[in-house]
C-alpha cells in the first residue's frame, strides 16, 4: 500500500506592495523621472534663494532704508497705507486679468501642486506686490506655486516625458524643495507631502522618493549658495533664550489650555478671510484695494497706540518673531495684545484678498499668544511658545503630523515634544468641531 505524503501548506504570497514598488524602480521611465527630479532639486533651489532675498531686500528697502532716506528713524505711523493701497490695486488688477489670477486664495490653506507655468508670471507679480509691500501673509505659497511651475518649465525645457504621473511626480518635487528652502529643513517637506498627499503604500514611496531627492539636493544647494554670496532670505528660524524646563503637569494643561485658544481664534480667523474672499470676488481691483487699505489701517492704529513699528503688524511675522523669541520680556502686556489683535484683523483681510501663504502668521500670532500667557502660575515661555506654534499651525493646515514636527524644529527643543503633540492635537479638534465655513482641499 503506497502511503501517500501530506500535501505541504501553501506558502504565503509575496507581499503584493514590495512587489510593486520594486517593479516600480525597475521601470527606466521612473528611474529617469528620479534622475530629472535630483537635478530639478539644484535650479528650484536657486530661484527660490533669488525670490527669497530679492523679497527681503526690496522689503527692507521700502521698510528700512527709505524712510532713513526720507528723515525718519523708521516708518511713521501712516507708512502702511499708501504702500498697501498699491499692493492691493496691483493684486486686484492681476486677479482680474491674469491666467491663475495670482494664484490661490491664502484663506483656502496652503495648496502643494496644481501649478502650471503659463500661471507663473501673475503669481510672481502677485507675490512681489504683496509680501514685501506689507501684506500680513507669508512667502510660502508664492514659492511652492513658483517651484512646482519651474520643475514642470524645466522638464517641458528637457523634453521629459509628459505622462499624467511625470507631471505630478515633477510638481510635488519642485514644491518640496521649495519647501525646504523656506522652512530650511528637507523633513518638514516630506513630512508635509506626506500628509498632503495622502496615500498610502508603493504610491506614497513613489512619490515621496522624487520629492526627497528634490528638496535634499535643492537643501545643500540652497544653503551653500547663500553662505556664499552672503545674502539673507528671511528664512523662518529663531531661538527661544535660556535653559530649557523639565515640563511638568502645570506646563501641559496651561500649554493644553492656550492650544485651544488659539485655535479657535485662528479658526475664526479663517473663516472671515474665506467671507473677504467671497467679498473681493464680486469686485477685484476695488474691494482688493479696500481691504488691503483696512489691513494698512490695522498696522497704522497699532503704531500709534503703541509707539513701536508698524512692521510688527504689517509683516508675514518672521523677522517680528525672531525678535519676540529673543527678548520675550522686552514686549509689554500691552503690546502682545495690541499685536494680537491688529494682526489677527490684518490677517483676516489679507487671507482673502492679497497673495501669499497662510503659515507665517499664524505661526507669528501663535507665538506671541504664548509670551502672552507665559506668566501664568507653573507656565514658562518655552512650553507656552511651543504650544502656540504648533496649535497655530495645526489650525492653519489641519496637518498634526506636520504641524509637531514644525514647531520642535522651530523650538530645537525635543523636550518639549509631549507638549507640541498635545497641543497640535488639541488645536486640530477644536478647530474641526468649531462652526464655520469649510475650506478648500490643500491640494489644489
Amino acid at each position: 500500500m503506497t502511503r501517500t505524503r501530506p500535501a505541504e501548506p501553501p506558502r504565503p504570497a509575496q507581499p503584493a506592495e514590495p512587489a510593486l514598488l520594486r517593479g516600480l524602480l525597475k521601470t527606466p521611465a521612473y528611474r529617469r523621472i528620479l534622475l530629472l527630479c535630483a537635478l530639478v532639486g539644484i535650479p528650484v533651489s536657486l530661484v527660490c534663494f533669488w525670490f527669497l532675498a530679492g523679497m527681503h531686500e526690496l522689503q527692507r528697502l521700502l521698510w528700512k532704508s527709505l524712510p532713513h532716506a526720507l528723515g525718519w528713524d523708521g516708518p511713521p505711523w501712516w507708512w502702511p497705507l499708501p504702500l498697501l493701497l498699491v499692493a492691493g490695486a496691483v493684486v486686484g488688477l492681476v486677479a482680474a486679468r491674469l491666467p491663475g489670477a495670482g494664484g490661490h486664495i491664502p484663506a483656502a490653506g496652503l495648496a502643494v501642486g496644481g501649478a502650471s507655468t503659463k500661471v507663473l508670471p501673475g503669481v510672481l507679480i502677485a507675490a512681489v506686490a504683496s509680501l514685501p509691500l506689507g501684506a500680513v501673509l507669508g512667502p510660502e505659497a508664492p514659492l511652492i506655486a513658483l517651484g512646482s511651475g519651474f520643475a514642470l518649465l524645466l522638464r517641458d525645457l528637457a523634453r521629459g516625458p509628459v505622462t499624467p504621473q511625470a507631471t505630478v511626480l515633477m510638481g510635488v518635487a519642485g514644491a518640496a524643495a521649495a519647501i525646504a528652502a523656506i522652512f530650511g529643513s528637507p523633513l518638514i517637506a516630506a513630512v508635509l507631502l506626506i500628509e498632503v498627499v495622502g496615500v498610502g503604500g508603493p504610491q506614497l514611496v513613489a512619490v515621496m522618493l522624487p520629492a526627497l531627492l528634490s528638496s535634499g539636493v535643492g537643501a545643500l544647494v540652497f544653503t551653500g549658495f547663500g553662505r556664499w554670496t552672503g545674502l539673507q532670505t528671511g528664512g523662518l528660524s529663531f531661538k527661544l533664550p535660556g535653559p530649557v524646563p523639565r515640563l511638568d503637569a502645570a506646563d501641559v494643561g496651561w500649554a493644553l489650555l492656550v492650544a485651544v485658544l488659539v485655535a479657535a481664534v485662528l479658526r475664526q480667523t479663517m473663516g472671515v478671510g474665506r467671507v473677504v474672499a467671497a467679498f473681493v470676488a464680486k469686485g477685484p481691483v476695488a474691494r482688493t484695494m479696500l481691504c488691503a487699505l483696512g489691513a494698512g489701517g490695522c498696522a497704522a492704529v497699532y503704531a500709534l497706540a503703541t509707539g513701536r513699528s508698524p512692521v510688527d503688524v504689517a509683516s508675514s511675522g518672521q523677522a517680528t518673531m525672531a525678535a519676540l523669541a529673543d527678548d520675550p520680556r522686552a514686549w509689554g502686556v500691552g503690546a502682545l495684545v495690541a499685536v494680537l489683535l491688529c494682526k489677527t484683523v490684518g490677517y483676516a483681510l489679507c487671507l482673502g484678498s492679497l497673495r501669499g501663504g497662510p503659515i507665517f502668521p499664524a505661526l507669528f500670532l501663535g507665538a506671541a499668544a504664548g509670551v502672552l500667557a507665559s506668566p501664568l502660575p507653573g507656565l514658562g515661555v518655552v512650553p507656552a511658545v511651543a504650544a502656540g506654534l504648533a496649535a497655530a499651525a495645526a489650525s492653519v493646515l489641519r496637518l498634526p503630523v506636520s504641524s509637531a514636527v514644525m514647531a520642535i524644529l522651530l523650538i530645537g527643543s525635543p523636550g518639549m515634544t509631549p507638549v507640541v503633540i498635545l497641543a497640535a492635537i488639541a488645536a486640530l479638534i477644536t478647530t474641526e468641531l468649531l462652526p464655520g465655513p469649510e475650506p478648500r482641499t490643500p491640494v489644489d
